[in-house]
């Protein structure tokens, strides 16, 4: 900071407000308008009875039902075992916490189509895994379950990072006076941890699940794409695509970006109104 005429300026480490804004403003023109722009303006060609015809026919309604309860599943299995993935990694120290640290950003960089077909070939029948559960009668690999598993992969990041960092400011003063009044283990999880990381819990499950509604790569390797039964939403985009049907492609791409932008918006909304009250109390 400089003094000038008794009063304090901070100085800016960033170029001023109207460049930085600017650069800003370029980048989500570029990156995030215009394609939203050309998805917008491939649907509008069409006619109302046109979309409605291909957003709702019955194969696509099928997928929209096989994504969004994979999607659902894949999230709750990551709220619960990235919280307990993100505990383990705050309040332990054991051999090899790096390691299992940095693998919990894998999916980020590896890309999807690898990690599709890696997962199917570790849960196909005669797969190192997939072997082992077909005797016991399970079927991941080219069934829903395999969707399932896909997605988990690819989303778990998103709770576990979201969680670890509000897990890591905990204060133990809390807990530690609980303990003293004789609180069991059980009683002080649920009512002084629990609420504290409810908000990000929330959060990062929320986005797991809206980063499963858009998976692609992961998922058709693995999935079977058997119609009706076991074909995402996004691969009916990629089918359309493959078909030249851009129009078509496009109008259920918008179902999916109406459907994240909705998700995202309530998560948003419900953000702010949790923080205005704790901030009344």
């Amino acid at each position: 900071m400089i003094f000038n005429n008794g009063r304090i300026r901070h100085k800016r480490v960033l170029p001023g407000f109207s460049i930085s804004l600017g650069v800003s403003l370029l980048f989500v023109s570029l990156i995030l308008l215009l394609p939203t722009t050309g998805l917008i303006m491939q649907t509008s060609a069409m006619s109302w009875s046109e979309y409605w015809g291909v957003i709702a026919d019955p194969r696509v309604v099928a997928s929209y039902r096989v994504t969004l309860l994979s999607a659902l599943a894949a999230s709750v299995f990551n709220g619960l075992f990235g919280l307990l993935l993100a505990w383990v990694l705050v309040r332990y120290e054991f051999p090899g916490k790096r390691l299992l640290d940095a693998l919990v950003d894998l999916p980020f960089a590896l890309p999807t189509a690898v990690a599709g077909i890696t997962l199917a070939t570790l849960y196909a029948e005669n797969g190192q895994i997939g072997s082992l559960l077909a005797q016991i009668g399970i079927k991941v690999a080219y069934s829903p379950v395999g969707i399932v598993v896909a997605m988990v992969f690819t989303s778990i990041p998103f709770v576990v990072r979201t969680v670890q960092p509000v897990l890591e400011e905990l204060s133990h003063d809390e807990e530690e006076a609980g303990m003293t009044l004789g609180a069991s283990d059980r009683a002080v999880f649920w009512r002084i941890i629990l609420p504290s990381l409810w908000p990000a819990l929330v959060v990062g499950t929320a986005l797991s699940f809206t980063r499963s509604l858009g998976e692609f790569g992961a998922v058709i390797f693995i999935a079977g794409n058997m119609p009706y039964i076991s074909e995402i939403t996004s691969l009916m985009i990629f089918v359309k695509l493959q078909e030249f049907d851009f129009a078509g492609a496009s109008a259920i791409a918008s179902v999916v970006l109406m459907t994240s932008l909705l998700l995202l918006l309530l998560i948003n909304l419900w953000q702010a109104r949790y923080l205005r009250r704790i901030r009344g109390r």
